[in-house]
């Protein structure tokens, strides 16, 4: 099966539902069918290989595992919900819960986990009780298990030349300030931080798409520099037409053994061709099987959430949102350097329960890449693709039986080698007396992931939001900060406040 190789930086989409906050600009639905276990979408039926359901209020509730002991996920390294979602409350305007995903919140923060000698994952596994303020629906020995799951970051002396080509909307609505002035700086840093051997591929699309400059070395800076200044926004937006141009380029620009990818910058409004996300990744599966990934930056408080994501996740990828000239920077200057290779393609994670100690549990998140248990080792089943240097948690909220001891649960990866396309699989066990710690004294990486996740519940709407007070959270976060020195975890606190008010 051809499938698209992606691996995209992601900070973006966001919602809020605090009273006080006035109502911000809806994320664009077009063409796009709702995120199951979303608000306003049909709640996905269990399948026969027992696949956890939702609830009639769309959201996945707590499992029994002694029905299900397996619980199973592709995973995700995007974090554009919670950018998105930043950059509309520090606007004072309420984002749409339904594009509020709680995982990419929490990965949206740095965290500790060990990092494998290989091309592979290390699984950490530790967790805490929940906060004394923390009021469970169900009451009961309600505890926090986190997953973290790690790959290598790369040796940038030694990592190979890449192939990038850039498409770019520029169409009317990138005229906005923020959008295509902030693209162009970022992307005129990014070329004079390239090497010399790499090359630059650039393709804008409005009402159709063109070819501004084929694929360059950036050795030749002068001429990436003027295209890159002469782009103007006017039009319409045929996303569908600029991405299958994009991918064209990137094919005829094809360098064998090196890292080859396409990058999307737009704010997803798609208007004119095909406004969907499938149609456009079958028109480009061909190129992709050459192992060309995807980058996918989205900008602008008019987003397309929908479909940028839905991109991202059918194309095993990953997008970014980005709202200020310095996030934009650290997006192009930092973090796609330094995550250009893949570590892992079509990984999977399966957390397995012990039903003589787990009354039930619930994971927080991952509401469209949950795969049935048989999934995991299907091979011919897509799993998401991971980059160098990327860490991933998940989150579990997990109730205990009565005086449970002993082994909790047990946690694998399974993903194929990006060289060889071997299966690989990795796992980790964790006992309950490793979540015995109370909450004060957990680490304060657990503790930020906690908070970020639970302020995502708030934002969304969810029942379990109705668990926690906001403004404790903004305290938890505020402390976790003092703790790290971490300016990212001292902005989540600020962010918690704001929605607050």
């Amino acid at each position: 099966m051809a499938r698209i190789r992606t691996t995209i930086a992601l900070l973006s989409a966001g919602a809020l539902a605090l009273g006080g906050c006035g109502s911000g600009p809806t994320a664009s639905r077009q063409g796009a069918p709702a995120p199951v276990g979303r608000p306003g979408a049909p709640a996905p039926a269990a399948s026969p290989t027992g696949t956890p359901g939702f609830g009639p209020d769309g959201f996945a509730g707590e499992v029994d595992p002694a029905t299900e002991p397996h619980s199973t996920f592709a995973m995700d390294v995007d974090t554009a919900s919670y950018g998105y979602a930043r950059n509309l409350i520090r606007q004072g305007q309420r984002p749409d819960p339904q594009a509020v995903r709680p995982e990419e919140f929490v990965n949206a923060f740095r965290q500790d986990y060990r990092q494998p000698d290989g091309n592979g994952f290390t699984v950490s596994l530790d967790g805490t009780r929940l906060p004394t303020t923390h009021r469970p629906r169900q009451g009961g020995d309600l505890r926090l298990l986190r997953v973290g799951l790690q790959t290598r970051a790369e040796d940038q002396a030694e990592r190979r030349d890449a192939a990038l080509t850039f498409v770019i909307d520029v169409s009317g609505s990138m005229g906005d300030p923020g959008k295509l002035d902030m693209v162009k700086a970022a992307l005129n840093t990014l070329i004079d931080q390239l090497r010399p051997a790499d090359s630059v591929a650039i393709v804008t699309f409005n009402d159709e798409a063109q070819v501004v400059r084929p694929m360059t070395r950036v050795a030749q800076r002068g001429d990436l520099h003027a295209a890159v200044s002469r782009l103007r926004a006017d039009g319409s937006t045929n996303l569908e037409s600029g991405l299958v141009t994009g991918y064209r380029v990137a094919r005829d620009g094809y360098r064998a053994g090196l890292t080859n990818r396409v990058v999307l910058l737009s704010d997803g409004l798609a208007n004119v061709g095909d406004t969907a996300a499938e149609p456009i990744l079958a028109r480009v599966r061909e190129e992709a099987r050459k192992q060309i990934t995807l980058l996918g930056v989205g900008v602008g408080n008019d987003y397309g959430d929908a479909l940028m994501e839905r991109l991202a996740d059918q194309g095993d990828g990953h997008v970014v949102y980005v709202s200020e000239a310095a996030q934009a920077r650290k997006v192009f200057v930092e973090q796609l350097p330094a995550t250009l290779s893949v570590r892992a393609l079509d990984a999977k994670v399966q957390v397995t329960f012990d039903a003589r100690t787990v009354a039930g549990y619930r994971l927080i998140g991952y509401d469209d890449r949950r795969l049935a248990a048989s999934a995991f080792r299907d091979d011919r089943v897509d799993g998401g693709e991971v980059g160098s240097g990327h860490s991933v948690t998940a989150l579990y909220a997990v109730r205990l039986r009565e005086d449970a001891g002993g082994t909790l649960v047990q946690a694998r990866i399974r993903w194929q080698d990006p060289i060889t396309k071997e299966a690989r699989e990795a796992g980790a066990t964790v006992s309950v007396a490793d979540l015995g710690r109370a909450f004060a004294e957990a680490a304060p990486r657990l503790q930020v992931c906690y908070a970020a996740a639970y302020f995502a519940e708030v934002l969304r709407q969810s029942p379990y939001g109705a668990e926690v007070n906001p403004g404790d959270l903004g305290s938890i976060a505020a402390r976790a900060a003092d703790r790290t020195d971490d300016p990212d975890v001292i902005d989540l606190a600020e962010l918690i406040r704001r929605a607050q008010r």
